[in-house]
């Protein structure tokens, strides 16, 4: 009788659906209904996590990794009922399996993001600043375990023990790495370049330390066992490098580009991740091996990797990979570190990892000449952990290897770790970019023979029609007057492994990698190639990839760079077909606000109401009716002064109307003193002077707000306004304040529904010298190039961002 007392009796295998709670049935007693709760409670709670954690510019693994330890019975895992209800022992083994399928894919799509023929081209520099990563934080690893070893891990095995502490202590999580170098723009500096290939290695070595691990850590302690262990592990590599990669290869070939993957390549390709691991299980040193090494063989040129990572990527790091942190977290208590011991065994682990991986690193980096500041970034950088870092703990865990508080040290270290690095770089290390002093940067000028340099930037199909017309209608007719155009795609730098992939063929820090006219990848780009050859413009296509909250950084830069004249930027809102004007997010309109603020010449906010239709109009084609309300000050002329250049085109008629104002009328105000010359006059005195048919000019009365209303509205037929941001003598004119300042009072009325809905706005501020405070480029003052001759358009001097 006591023996049957004492028994453990296993829990029943859950049924996979319930036959619903009408039928009496709780759902959460079964796998499917309870599987699907944990998925969306792990998702929404690591996304919430992450959102807290944006403003400290955190990866989202950090939200993930703290999001499971919360869920554990660190925090509210502590709960018996939650426990039990939620995470019950009996759905374990289901949540394990999709968290490993999960974990299996994720690695290899980092495979697919690794390219090995980086490693081979790795300089010596970054190939010993790698060594010395690995090297140093490994010793101190096996030091560190001979202390745990005769504190809280007493018992364990020596060998395996010694091998996965070095492991833990010197790994460098290569997708964390790259993600905190592209939100810091500094993936593709010197630094960034150095850290990318030594965490490359590092990635590498780590794998192949860690399959030693595994070997040594089986049940059975043979030695023979665990040589037949990695020479099974060598063969498979082999036959993956032999056999899977040509046939990879051949069907990589015949997937050209333009043209859609077979369903059955993609098939094949997926089934062969998932025969891997199971060869790879079957061998001992775990499935997810098996799908990093197919991921490492995949051909990167062509589409046919980038079709994977599409196919997979949202599934896998969306909902499948946050149940792994959740599963690691669950088997986490930070409860366990109790005492002064304990937590002096944390900062004794935590200065291990951290001294041995950045001293290793800035020894080292010293030594090949990079300057102090530098050295120390590079080892915060390399220092950063992730979830290979997790895996590693995992699977010791998992083998005995570890105990439940050397696991929570361990994970705790890895957090701390990775936390520390994007503050503490911001904090040392701030690249300064400069620039050489430049003269056109805006439209107005004194020498109208001169180069006009345009920045364009779209960030959708819906923007590139109109911004094509209006490039067409600022050709000019001057032919020394030539106009060049830079067209940038902007793209949000988002959380999927694809993004990093794009960011990887950036070439300078911070801006945009400039497309190869025979390797331009870029479907949207590719209708202003095709304008390009049927007109006289000069045009350059780029990319952009950051966080919208700093991709201003991108556009000024790139503007400064390119030595642009004007930014032109697509409205935040677009027109629905029912007239009503609807917002593409706040984000999108902070992007130009901050560009407003912080551009080195003049911008252009385009409102898009279909310039031309939604097709490409063509030269002789051109017909349209241009609007320039003038009410005096700067923004003013510099709208005034792009329609007359607008105007030049044979298709374009342009009226200007000045609006007069009474003295003492209540929507006067005090004539602008920006200027000391009041150079309006002559610009439109030379206007009225000038004999041009295709421009009218009239000036118009007003006393009120109604008057400058009516007026507006008269003219409410024609295709574009083109109109002064910040105009010296005009009121609010709508009844409410704008949600919308970056347009202005005119510029926000002409762009309300109420207005029209046929006319597009363009919304002009011209550069002023006096308002740039925080410039984003440090300017080189010298008289040597301060009027230096336009560069030709695919002449560029040494160290020149373009490619």
């Amino acid at each position: 009788m006591a023996a049957n007392a004492t028994a453990t009796v296993c829990p029943a295998p859950m049924q996979a659906t319930s036959n619903g709670s009408f039928q009496g049935d709780n759902p959460l007693d079964f796998a499917l209904p309870l599987v699907i709760l944990q998925i969306c409670l792990v998702v929404v709670f690591t996304r919430l996590l992450a959102l807290i954690l944006r403003p400290l510019r955190q990866p989202r693994v950090i939200a993930e990794i703290i999001g499971g330890i919360l869920l554990g019975p660190s925090a509210l895992g502590r709960s018996e009922k939650f426990l039990h209800t939620v995470f019950p022992a009996q759905s374990m083994t289901v949540l394990d399996t999709l968290a490993n399928i999960g974990l299996l894919y994720f690695l290899f799509l980092v495979g697919l993001e690794l390219d090995i023929r980086s490693i081979r081209k790795t300089g010596k520099k970054a190939l010993g600043i790698a060594i010395a990563g690995i090297g140093l934080p490994f010793i101190l690893g096996i030091g560190t375990s001979v202390v745990l070893r005769s504190t809280i891990s007493k018992g364990v095995s020596q060998g395996p023990f010694l091998v996965f502490m070095g492991v833990a202590l010197s790994i460098t999580a290569f997708p964390v790495l790259a993600r905190i170098l592209a939100e810091l723009k500094l993936l593709t500096t010197d630094l960034g370049r150095i850290a990318m290939s030594a965490a490359a290695v590092n990635d590498v070595a780590a794998w192949i330390l860690l399959a030693l691990a595994i070997a040594l850590s089986g049940s059975n302690t043979s030695p023979l066992v665990s040589l037949w262990v990695l020479l099974c592990g060598v063969a498979f590599v082999l036959f993956a490098i032999f056999a899977l990669n040509p046939a990879l290869t051949w069907m990589a070939r015949r997937s050209p580009e333009g043209e859609p993957v077979k369903e059955l390549y993609i098939c094949i390709t997926l089934s062969l991740v998932l025969a891997a691991g199971f060869v790879t299980d079957t061998i001992g040193i775990q499935a997810l091996f098996g799908g990093f090494v197919v991921g490492i063989v995949v051909p990167k040129d062509g589409p046919f990797a980038g079709v994977l990572i599409e196919k997979i990527e949202d599934l896998v790091s969306g909902l499948l990979l946050p149940l792994y942190f959740v599963s690691s977290g669950l088997k986490t208590n930070v409860a366990t570190i109790q005492g002064a011991q304990s937590w002096g065994l944390l900062v004794l682990v935590i200065f291990a990892a951290c001294f041995g991986k950045i001293v290793g690193t800035m020894s080292v980096s010293m030594l090949c000449k990079v300057p102090f500041k530098e050295a120390v970034t590079l080892g915060f950088l390399m220092n950063t952990k992730g979830l290979v870092e997790l895996i590693v703990l995992n699977i010791g865990k998992d083998r005995k290897v570890l105990n439940d508080q050397t696991f929570a040290v361990l994970v705790l270290m890895a957090l701390f770790t990775t936390f520390i690095t994007t503050p503490i770089v911001m904090a040392v290390y701030k690249p300064a970019r400069r620039g050489v002093l430049y003269k056109h940067r805006t439209i107005r000028r004194k020498d109208l023979d001169t180069e006009l340099r345009l920045l364009v930037c779209f960030h959708s199909t819906c923007n590139i029609p109109t911004m094509i017309n209006l490039i067409e209608s600022s050709r000019g007719i001057r032919k020394r007057s030539r106009l060049s155009v830079y067209v940038m795609h902007l793209m949000e730098l988002s959380e999927r492994p694809s993004a990093i992939s794009m960011v990887h063929k950036a070439r300078r820090n911070g801006l945009p990698f400039w497309n190869k006219a025979r390797d331009d990848q870029d479907q949207m780009v590719i209708a202003f190639k095709a304008y390009q050859q049927l007109s006289s413009v000069t045009l350059r296509s780029m990319t952009a990839i950051s966080p919208l909250g700093t991709i201003h950084e991108d556009i000024c830069t790139s503007a400064h760079q390119k030595r642009s004249a004007m930014i032109l930027l697509p409205f935040h809102k677009h027109q629905r077909l029912d007239g009503v004007m609807e917002s593409l997010g706040y984000s999108f309109q902070a992007v130009n606000q901050r560009v407003l603020r912080y551009a080195p010449c003049s911008v252009g906010i385009l409102v898009d109401r279909g310039l031309g239709g939604t097709t490409q109009v063509s030269a002789s084609d051109v017909s349209y009716t241009i609007v320039v309300p003038f009410f005096g000050g700067r923004d003013d002329r510099e709208a005034l002064t792009f329609g007359v250049r607008m105007a030049e085109h044979s298709g374009i008629v342009l009226s200007v109307m000045k609006f007069v104002f009474p003295p003492g009328t209540a929507v006067a105000a005090q004539e602008s003193n920006e200027d000391d010359d009041n150079p309006s006059d002559d610009d439109l005195s030379e206007l009225t002077a000038s004999k041009n048919e295709s421009i009218a000019y009239e000036e118009k009365a007003v006393a009120t707000t109604e008057d400058i209303v009516a007026a507006l509205k008269s003219m409410s037929k024609c295709n574009l306004f083109i109109v002064g941001r910040m105009p010296s003598n005009v009121q609010v004119l709508v009844d409410r304040a704008s949600d919308c300042p970056e347009l202005g009072h005119v510029g926000s009325y002409l762009a309300s529904s109420g207005f029209s809905t046929t006319s597009s706005v363009l919304v002009v501020q011209q550069y002023n010298p006096l308002g740039s405070l925080h410039p984003l480029v440090e300017e080189q003052v010298n008289a040597d190039v301060y009027d230096v001759p336009e560069t030709p358009m695919g002449d560029y001097p040494r160290g020149s961002n373009m490619v």
